[in-house]
């Protein structure tokens, strides 16, 4: 058994990684959070609270990032996130057991993985762009559900969101890598006041500041990789196969 000293260490240190990975193609770990979590913390509700803090350090930093290199637009992203907000919100009040929370999110993690994967194995994305012929009645849709499956099971979003419009070629991949950002960040503000009305909030500070600061750092590194040094389409197949790893773990671990 390794001492409460140690895991702290050890939850750091993945912490840190989770974030420069995640943060490199616009998402902000949230999912990994939770799985690491449920490894060293028998409090689910405070498993739930940490990961969304540590969701919104990432995506604070990494869509001001973002926004600094113009890749920030609003006008594009408003129907995404419209209903998200409040679907979110109503998502985190719904309480749900231990098993049924971890499986819901191992398959939730399933998917994306997969479509994460997929989208390494597609030829290059051409110039040709969906958005501007998509109906804002598909994009309020499908932020809603997103935004309602992401407050219900303690994830920003981003990870389901993302994958999807890659595959309709909604924009090209650091749009979306902005949009994803920015989704998450309105989305774990939502859910975190959803647990804080459902009485669910919950933090250890010993805990919550070292982790905070490590995915501080660690989305810092990872936004500007994004940004400079790494092709997006290899972060997001190792990404793919990560997340699908963990939600795997995690319907043969609950179910």
């Amino acid at each position: 058994m390794l001492s409460p000293d140690v895991q702290l260490v050890l939850l750091v240190i993945c912490f840190f990684l989770v974030a420069t990975l995640y943060s490199s193609v616009g998402f902000g770990g949230g999912s990994s959070y939770l799985a690491l979590l449920a490894l060293f913390l028998p409090n689910f509700l405070e498993i739930k609270s940490v990961a969304l803090l540590c969701n919104l350090v990432v995506v604070s930093s990494g869509t001001y990032l973002f926004y600094k290199e113009g890749l920030f637009n609003p006008k594009k992203f408003l129907p995404l996130v419209a209903l998200s907000i409040p679907a979110a919100f109503y998502g985190a009040t719904i309480k749900l057991s231990p098993a049924f929370f971890f499986i819901s999110l191992g398959l939730i993690l399933c998917l994306s993985g997969i479509l994460l994967i997929l989208q390494y194995f597609r030829p290059p994305e051409s110039q040709t762009f969906s958005h501007d012929h998509s109906s804002k009645a598909a994009d309020l849709t499908l932020g809603a559900v997103t935004g309602f499956v992401s407050g219900l099971v303690g994830i920003g979003g981003g990870i389901l969101l993302s994958p999807v419009l890659h595959l309709i070629k909604w924009a090209e991949a650091r749009t979306i890598a902005a949009l994803a950002s920015f989704f998450i960040l309105v989305n774990s503000v939502a859910g975190l006041v959803g647990l804080v009305a459902s009485g669910s909030f919950q933090v250890n500070p010993g805990l919550l500041f070292p982790l905070l600061l490590a995915v501080l750092l660690g989305g810092q590194l990872g936004t500007r990789w994004n940004l400079q040094l790494l092709p997006p389409k290899a972060i997001k197949g190792l990404t793919g196969f990560f997340v699908l790893i963990i939600g795997l773990k995690l319907v043969l671990d609950f179910s």
